[in-house]
């Protein structure tokens, strides 16, 4: 990685022009500056202008947005997809030319994307435009982190370019700022109608899994669903996003768009979150709805916290995560026991797992022990995957797997993307998971997942 010092974007692009001609290869160069404040949503909506991909991240609890726009390159991995990713990753940092200042989570280079949930289910043309490991580094990033504003230029960089092509390039995405001053929101989409995919073979396949753990062949088996969502016309991402940001806080807000499809999702689950090497992770399994009153809230959330089932449930992910921290990390802290999280429509129990990452781990390591977690795959993990590629009805294709971003100043965050949808024009396809274990009632499990479909089906109700 070549840091430039100089603040003169004339002087960060010329030098990589030099070093693209002295090399015989492009190069990546990479330019951040302050900007005045700029509503990441506005600005979302605004670039949909330009008809390129946009990213769309947000932690709403630390007040940190990445609006990503374009594509100036992607890492995309089928085969050993972790180590592939990591290396590319790797070798795209060290080859870099950087201005970057601020050094602030979320400037510099920056990568957002994710990963299928299991590369060896047969993907089906659902998720046709969404590989297995798919990272893409955005021409234009802006971060919001509470009340600072950062604009990131990436770009490839060749001997023949000129160094007006940069700067009309950031003429260009500065007119854009200033026109997401007024952009208006468009209107939103209404629900024409809803389809339960396959729900008495889904309720049969919890009827299996239950017989599967009796016979001790497994401990917990995860499966989801999928309602197919019909719309009145074509759905607005932006709309979409807005409402998740009102109604669930304490949440990952999600979209990835890759050309027509949009993957989208408010998830409560960290998978890990990196700051240089100060690691903390999640472990979030076991759910209850809210109450109706204040009264009979507090009461479920109470018998969450003593329920056997869910707690054994819960103690699965703790011991998992324990046990792959250790060959990547040093001073685990793990609490005794969980508390219970709530969120707008759910109760969750939680425990927060804190550690040091080793000096040669880095982040696609943790990603590549952690998950499937337990609450997302089941116990064991190779006995419930293969139950779940026999007997589930769907491509899982990003639900339930990994997303996030991570920079070039060694931070990143990923999340599971649960309480997520796919969009597909004017349709939407929702998921929703439940865990098996040995004493579940397969119409009290498919409960669980009309309530885990809420947070999303919620918001397109709501327009």
């Amino acid at each position: 990685m070549i840091e430039v010092e100089e603040k003169s974007m004339e002087t960060l692009f010329n030098r990589a022009i030099q070093q693209a001609d002295k090399d015989k290869q492009t190069k990546i160069a990479s330019y951040t500056k302050r900007i005045e404040a700029t509503d990441p949503l506005h600005f979302f909506e605004a670039a949909k202008r330009l008809n390129k991909n946009r990213t769309f991240w947000t932690s709403t609890a630390d007040d940190f947005f990445l609006v990503g726009i374009g594509n100036a390159l992607e890492i995309v991995a089928d085969e050993s997809r972790f180590a592939v990713t990591k290396k590319e990753w790797q070798e795209l940092l060290d080859e870099a030319i950087i201005h970057d200042p601020y050094r602030e989570e979320g400037t510099g280079v920056v990568a957002l994307g994710g990963m299928s949930f299991d590369p060896q289910c047969e993907q089906k043309s659902l998720w046709k435009n969404f590989q297995s490991s798919q990272f893409t580094v955005p021409e234009f990033i802006l971060l919001k982190s509470k009340n600072n504003y950062y604009l990131t230029m990436i770009t490839v960089v060749t001997k023949n370019d000129y160094f007006d092509d940069f700067i009309n390039k950031w003429g260009q995405i500065h007119e854009l700022i200033h026109i997401d001053e007024v952009t208006k929101f468009p209107t939103a989409a209404v629900i024409e109608s809803k389809h339960e995919i396959g729900i008495s073979k889904w309720l049969d396949s919890v009827q299996k899994a239950i017989n599967e753990i009796k016979n001790n062949r497994a401990k917990k088996i995860v499966l989801a669903r999928e309602m197919r969502v019909k719309l009145d016309k074509q759905a607005e991402v932006s709309v979409i996003l807005k409402k998740l940001i009102e109604k669930q806080k304490n949440s990952y807000i999600f979209a990835f768009e890759q050309d027509e499809d949009c993957f989208i999702g408010a998830t409560p689950e960290r998978l890990v979150k990196i700051q240089g090497k100060d690691l903390l992770s999640t472990c979030l399994a076991g759910t209850a709805p809210r109450g109706n009153t204040a009264e009979e809230d507090k009461q479920i959330s109470e018998e969450l916290f003593h329920d056997e089932k869910n707690r054994e449930e819960h103690e699965y992910v703790v011991q998992m995560i324990k046990k792959s921290m250790k060959s990547y990390c040093t001073d685990i802290d793990i609490p005794a026991q969980p508390v219970v999280y709530h969120l707008k429509n759910l109760h969750h129990l939680y425990t927060p797992v804190q550690a040091k990452l080793k000096e040669d781990a880095s982040i696609f390591d943790i990603i590549e022990k952690l998950h499937p977690t337990p609450a997302l795959g089941g116990v064991p993990r190779d006995a419930s995957l293969a139950f779940i590629r026999e007997h589930e009805q769907m491509d899982r294709g990003w639900y339930g797997a990994p997303v996030g971003w991570l920079d070039s100043n060694e931070n990143g965050e990923f999340a599971v993307a649960i309480r997520s949808g796919l969009i597909q024009g004017d349709e939407v396809s929702l998921f929703a998971g439940c865990g098996v274990m040995k004493d579940s009632d397969p119409e009290l499990e498919f409960e669980e997942t009309n309530v885990k479909l809420l947070p999303m089906l919620s918001v397109l109700e709501d327009a």
